[in-house]
């Protein structure tokens, strides 16, 4: 199973909006190049980041900034941001029930997977954004 890349692009955009700031103007363009995506990509995402609180945009060329300390925002504030989805295990809805498989694949792998998903989310929520600023900033020393 894949997961989207939506959590590593708004990241990648918070990093930069951190590591340019005063130095570039971090329009969707500018941003666009540092993350090698269409500018259409970063629009939309800094939209949900906005929504959830996290930046500031000025329309037109005036770019985007952090609406929040770096340490308040955490890995699980950013992907709840842009991910919509509730769970994130689908499962096929309607297995067969005349199946033994089929009639007790839920009842066996329903709460492990909410289990994963909630130790998931805790691990994400005890990272921020500071962390990985200072990560980086170790490796550009």
């Amino acid at each position: 199973m894949k997961f989207s890349s939506r959590l590593p692009i708004a990241v990648h955009i918070l990093l930069a909006l951190v590591e340019f700031e005063g130095k570039e103007k971090t329009t969707s363009i500018f941003l666009a190049g540092s993350v090698n995506v269409n500018p259409v990509i970063i629009r939309n995402t800094l939209g949900q980041l906005k929504s959830a609180g996290l930046v500031n945009v000025k329309a037109g060329e005036g770019g985007a900034t952090l609406a929040k300390d770096p340490k308040e925002i955490t890995l699980l504030t950013i992907f709840d941001a842009v991910e919509k989805k509730e769970e994130l295990f689908s499962f096929h809805e309607n297995p067969n029930p005349e199946c033994p498989v089929g009639r007790n694949v839920h009842a066996v792998l329903d709460n492990r997977l909410f289990a994963i998903q909630e130790v998931m989310r805790e691990k994400m929520d005890s990272i921020t954004l500071q962390d990985l600023l200072d990560d980086m900033n170790n490796r550009l020393k």
